[in-house]
């Protein structure tokens, strides 16, 4: 995700690099123009009641009155966020302990339904996990520690962030160079990574495994490095969770088959392919565990998360310790390839539910979406600054309980409007 600035702080008026992060009115008045008109054509703020599958309710708002629409932005792609197993668990949760939410940094009290469900997802996926309340708290917690030189053997580590990483990682650079020195390389550009671990004493990275637009980390490249020069590693996994291995480890941590060690954390999602509400980082060490449960910054000054959440959780992990996991993820990558049978998108063959049409035109890409709004099917347009400019494109999300004569009409919709190299996939 851009974060309406260049590689290494490049200023947005095109002169000398700066060492600044932000740019807020520049992102603000770049984008408000497609902003504005997506709101007025309404493709955002779209209010709606959760049905069967992956239809919803049209409900307040410009477009209420209308028939259901096929959704395919919800993140959900196990198709568990309306899973009767996860509802019940959430509202037995809650009827259990008579409570929602208690207001109380977790340093000092928590629920016990909290340590269950850490307890399960530490053994599920083979690492010590802590639970936040969002991914983007997760990350809070974890980046001034990360600087701090506390997980790289007290030596301050240049804290290289890829360029798209997104922006519940990118947002807390400033912070981190407040502690240590901060560098921006290229979407996935081992190279350059490899010249700066052979540079500096201690590099560590931060990327995303699965990202929000499409594509992923070159895990096996980067465990390389990480051999070699002992490069500390920080992945989200939000987008990649629950997809992959047999207990729902996901992307980034199916390819890691031992423990996690002392030089790799792994932040992921509840709340997507998961199919509950939260976040998690997985750690590879007691010592860890020990320094983010008193100083990670939403753990000592804020809250867990609520009941309703932790219940969800718990229910998901029943789930992912039955067969119905395996089918869920055998469903979805099915439905993968039906889609890219049919559409060719810069994605075309890999295992990962996220597909994007790219366009380039923002304008364009707002009227692609409305059209197949109009069409039945809500999918998200996406601009700057979730991409640079002139990348604006439509973003499809896949899941496992989209049904395939849906997404056989969502296909013939795209194709009857954008020309070829978006035509029908090569066999």
């Amino acid at each position: 995700m851009e974060n309406g600035m260049g590689q290494r702080g490049v200023a947005s008026d095109g002169g000398p690099p700066s060492r600044h992060f932000r740019n807020t009115a520049y992102v603000i008045n770049k984008s408000r123009s497609y902003f504005d008109e997506a709101h007025n054509v309404g493709l955002m703020a779209v209010h709606g009641r959760s049905t069967l599958g992956r239809a919803f309710a049209l409900g307040a708002g410009p477009l209420h009155g209308r028939p259901s629409v096929i959704d395919f932005v919800r993140c959900s792609y196990l198709g568990l966020d309306n899973h009767p197993v996860i509802v019940a668990a959430a509202i037995e949760a809650i009827e259990a302990h008579g409570s929602l939410h208690w207001s109380c940094a977790r340093t000092r009290l928590n629920f016990d339904l909290l340590a269950d469900l850490e307890e399960s997802l530490s053994e599920m996926f083979g690492a010590r996990v802590l639970t936040f309340s969002t991914v983007m708290l997760a990350n809070l917690g974890a980046m001034p520690i990360l600087a701090s030189g506390l997980l790289t053997g007290n030596k301050k580590p240049v804290v290289v962030f890829d360029r798209i990483a997104h922006l519940s990682l990118a947002y807390h650079k400033p912070v981190v160079a407040d502690e240590t020195r901060v560098e921006t390389i290229e979407h996935n550009d081992i190279d350059a990574l490899e010249r700066l671990c052979r540079e500096q004493p201690v590099v560590a990275y931060v990327c995303d495994g699965v990202y929000s637009m499409g594509g992923n980390a070159p895990i096996e490249e980067l465990r390389k490095l990480q051999e070699r020069y002992g490069l500390f590693l920080y992945i989200d996994d939000a987008h990649g969770i629950s997809l992959f291995g047999r207990q729902g480890e996901g992307f980034a941590r199916t390819q890691f088959p031992d423990v996690l060690g002392d030089r790799t954390i792994i932040a992921a999602s509840l709340a997507k392919g998961f199919g509950a509400s939260g976040g998690m980082l997985m750690l590879g060490t007691a010592e860890q565990e020990a320094l983010f449960r008193r100083y990670a910054i939403p753990y000592a000054f804020s809250v867990a998360p609520n009941l309703a959440a932790v219940g969800a959780a718990l229910g998901s992990c029943r789930i992912h310790r039955s067969a119905e996991l395996a089918e869920r993820q055998m469903r979805l990558a099915d439905r993968i390839n039906f889609f890219d049978h049919r559409v060719e998108t810069p994605e075309l063959g890999n295992l990962l539910p996220i597909r994007m049409v790219a366009l380039g035109s923002e304008v364009k890409a707002i009227a692609l979406a409305r059209e197949l709004l109009d069409a039945g099917f809500y999918t998200s347009v996406i601009f700057f600054p979730t991409v640079a400019q002139g990348k604006a494109g439509v973003r499809v999300c896949i899941t496992a309980d989209h049904e395939v004569g849906d997404i056989e009409r969502l296909c013939n919709c795209i194709l009857e409007r954008v020309p070829r190299p978006f035509g029908p996939a090569k066999q």
